[in-house]
């Protein structure tokens, strides 16, 4: 594999839609800090190519033929490091992005997504200090997180089942502080604001977080916090 330009973000997109493939390729070629590496049409086809090959972002479609997005997403979080995943989604798949989340996908995106949205939304999960789309992510969490098991009888599958059954008494109260205000969409920056502390001491709070809760990224820790009540829909 050619070394890539420091900063250079490997992306990839899986939608059966061949014109929809084409112009999300086209929109993601106009930054030149962002490669398009793979283009496929479904789930079997990005399981396949990610066994061998590596990106940073994967542009899943959930509506797809032979595997969907959302049992492409549980095997590829399942793997050691996955890239991350945004789901494309249309208003009427609500739920089934819900269980992405819980399966490890690190956001979505709507496919009206404008040009610029897309392109900044790639750089954001890339960053790990935001959560893309943060109103609809939350309303969207705070939706279905608590009744996913009245749903569903599977329950939440993937990483965000042990964030679930873990004890938040586990968690320092100045941890259970920055679980609540990412919950609430904020960004590294502003949650260091809001306590009074830096940045770095916020990353450093983060990955005692995603060690102890067994988790990856921003989005499930909103999902822990909506499971536990630390956050409820109608304080946001």
């Amino acid at each position: 594999m050619t070394a890539l330009a420091e900063g250079m973000k490997r992306v990839v997109v899986v939608d059966d839609q061949e014109l929809v493939r084409a112009g999300l390729e086209m929109i993601l070629a106009s930054d030149p800090s962002i490669e398009v590496v793979g283009s496929f049409s479904n789930g079997l086809e990005i399981c396949s190519w990610i066994a061998t090959n590596q990106c940073e972002v994967i542009l899943m479609d959930i509506r797809m033929p032979q595997m969907d997005g959302l049992e492409a997403t549980k095997r590829i979080c399942s793997l050691g490091d996955p890239p991350k995943i945004l789901i494309l989604t249309t208003y009427d798949l609500d739920f089934y992005v819900y269980r992405a989340l819980s399966a490890g996908a690190s956001g979505f995106l709507l496919k009206d997504v404008s040009p610029e949205d897309l392109i900044g939304s790639v750089h954001q999960v890339c960053s790990d200090e935001y959560l893309v789309s943060v109103i609809e992510t939350r309303d969207l969490i705070g939706e279905f997180a608590g009744n996913i098991e009245v749903i569903d009888g599977d329950g939440i599958e993937g990483s965000a089942r042990a964030a679930v059954d873990l004890n938040p008494a586990l968690l320092t109260r100045r941890e259970l502080d920055i679980v609540v205000l990412v919950a609430r969409g904020l960004n590294n920056q502003e949650i260091g604001a809001e306590l009074f502390i830096s940045e770095n001491t916020v990353k450093t709070h983060l990955a005692h977080i995603f060690g102890k809760l067994g988790i990856r990224d921003r989005v499930q820790i909103a999902i822990f916090a909506y499971e536990h009540s630390l956050v409820l829909p109608k304080s946001l």
